[in-house]
């Protein structure tokens, strides 16, 4: 199930508004209820100090009645204020059912609460004792108020407050949820631009100048993707058309070999003759595919395992007599020079492999008679195996690409049939390949009539001489 961005910011904006709803309600209802409690305490306070000085000059049996008389007069019918009087002496007591009252009177002077029977909510009371007067001995005063009124007026708050504070909430959800989708606009808009783009429009990217700033960064590393998909995509055409290429001659010449050989009767050494030439182009698929299939497998990662601890000229050294026969046929030399002390942890196989690669594209491009010249460089961070030969300068935009699948230079460079040396436009991309399965690099650099190709080995696989 797919999770909405909209969605996700209204409940998050519900969350907040109902956060902040609570913390203000309680805020709201805590003064509230201490404000309600104050005025009861105000409430009791006066009426106590009024009906004290009432009753406290007030020692004569006979005028007894009329300050009972008063005390009912200020007696509501509802009886939420209620007064007593207890006392010893039953010519000087007053109030409504005195003895519950005298059974429940165990709170000392001061404020209180009482709970009669019959009364959902107890009585906030005001206790205390006044002096004898004349006749009247010790007397101790009850004033009481009924707290429902406080409490249906706190009910009340809470429930508009609970109310007021989902509908709070709701407006908060629909706002948020407009404001959403107001502030997702350009995200859409971003969304449908990329939807937009397919195979054939990759050179499309999406505009920056309208959006706001968060969406810009996301932008331009999403036009940076397309940048780097549309180079992929277009090597990927190339290289399918390289190896259709590639593989459509050698197959091109298998067939019309063959039917040349079946068109008529042919003894059994002209027989022999085509199966040998056949042979050669089973060859050529065969080195194309093997390298192919090599260059699979170093782009998955995989990487030098076989790791030998060796001298890096001494493996420059049998690679170049392995080509001893074709150096003298071409009358070209090698000289290796630099640090010929240099050792490093090598799988001497693929090492030799990216060697052969580099001295056969020296031979290659250079003329007969040339110089060729292998350089191993001792750095503080890797050893570099370059090696150099004279030719026809490489302009700067060929260069990064020489190490690309099936790329070739201006035909112009190739001073020697490409059948004659068997190239197939893959040996520079496997120098790569080996390089990056060792952790090391590639370089290439061609100044002053002299080209120089070589790759690099970490300073984790080598060893300072």
């Amino acid at each position: 199930m797919k999770r909405s961005i909209t969605v996700r910011l209204v409940a998050m904006f519900a969350l907040a508004a109902l956060l902040i709803f609570s913390l203000i309600g309680s805020a709201l209802y805590g003064v509230l209820q201490r404000e309600l409690a104050r005025h009861q305490q105000d409430e009791l306070n006066t009426r106590f100090l009024d009906t004290r000085y009432m009753i406290g000059h007030n020692g004569d049996p006979a005028r007894w009645p009329r300050v009972q008389t008063k005390l009912e007069t200020l007696t509501p019918a509802d009886g939420s204020i209620r007064y007593w009087v207890l006392s010893d002496d039953p010519r000087f007591q007053y109030g409504k059912g005195l003895a519950d009252v005298e059974q429940l009177d165990r709170n000392p002077n001061g404020m209180g609460i009482m709970s009669l029977r019959g009364r959902e909510y107890p009585l906030h009371t005001m206790i205390g004792t006044i002096e004898p007067f004349q006749e009247r001995p010790a007397v101790r005063l009850i004033v009481a108020v009924d707290a429902a009124p406080y409490m249906h007026t706190l009910h009340a708050f809470m429930i508009a407050l609970v109310g007021l504070s989902l509908l709070g909430v709701l407006l908060v959800m629909l706002l948020g949820y407009w404001i959403a989708q107001v502030g997702l606009r350009p995200l859409k808009q971003l969304s449908s631009a990329a939807q937009s783009l397919g195979p054939k429009t990759l050179s499309q990217r999406l505009q920056i100048s309208p959006l706001p700033g968060e969406l810009s960064d996301l932008t331009i590393a999403f036009n940076g993707v397309l940048e780097r998909m549309e180079g992929a995509y277009n090597q990927l055409e190339a290289f399918n058309a390289d190896v259709a290429h590639e593989l459509r001659t050698p197959l091109a010449n298998l067939i019309g070999e063959t039917q040349v050989a079946l068109s008529r009767q042919r003894t059994a050494p002209q027989f022999e003759e085509v199966l040998q030439s056949n042979l050669e182009e089973l060859e050529r698929l065969r080195s194309i595919i093997n390298d192919m299939l090599f260059l699979a497998r170093a782009d998955q990662g995989e990487a030098a395992t076989s790791l030998v601890r060796t001298s890096i000229a001494q493996e420059v050294g049998k690679t170049v007599e392995f080509f001893e026969f074709l150096l003298d046929d071409s009358k070209m030399t090698v000289k290796v020079a630099g640090d010929v002390s240099a050792e490093a942890s090598i799988e001497t196989s693929l090492f030799k492999r990216a060697m052969s690669n580099l001295l056969h594209n020296a031979i290659q491009h250079s003329s007969p008679g040339a110089a060729i010249a292998v350089t191993i460089t001792q750095e503080p961070e890797a050893i570099r195996i370059a090696v150099s030969n004279p030719g026809k300068p490489i302009s700067d935009n060929h260069l990064p690409r020489l190490f690309d699948r099936f790329y070739r230079v201006d035909a112009a460079r190739n001073d020697k049939d490409q059948s004659q040396l068997h190239g197939h436009g893959l040996g520079l991309a496997i120098v790569k390949a080996i390089a990056k399965m060792h952790g090391g690099g590639v370089f290439a650099d061609s100044t002053d009539g002299t080209t120089t190709i070589g790759f690099s080995i970490p300073a984790s696989h080598a060893t300072m001489p």
